[in-house]
């Protein structure tokens, strides 16, 4: 799991974001369970441990695909600023409100890289 995503897929979505004029951060990537928000708490303890986001599902559908053999790419829409981050409450309304104002741009890149791979 040291190189769980391959680095071709990962510069053909680069590539591709450019194309398109959409900003890709790399960073690291930490996993809580869920399905809940992290305390303010857990987002200092995971910050002092290097992450830069934190999600519930990415992590643990690499490690399966990893395990099957595949290999892996991974694109997150970052909906909200961890808790104690910002002023607004953390909501499921908030993600749902983020990741909308996204979806087009998301659509573009997966089929742009999916073109990308033929």
């Amino acid at each position: 799991m040291s190189n769980a995503y391959d680095p071709a897929l990962r510069a053909n979505l680069h590539r591709v974001a450019g194309a398109q004029g959409t900003k890709l951060n790399e960073g690291v990537y930490a996993w809580f369970s869920g399905p809940s928000f992290e305390t303010p708490a857990e987002i200092r303890a995971i910050t002092m441990l290097g992450a830069n986001a934190v999600g519930m599902s990415t992590v643990p559908e690499t490690i399966l695909a990893r395990h099957a053999g595949m290999r892996v790419a991974a694109v997150s829409v970052i909906t909200n600023f961890a808790a104690g981050m910002q002023a607004e409450a953390l909501s499921h309304d908030q993600t749902k409100r983020e990741s909308a104002l996204a979806a087009d741009s998301f659509k573009n890149l997966i089929a742009g890289f999916i073109e990308a791979l033929d």
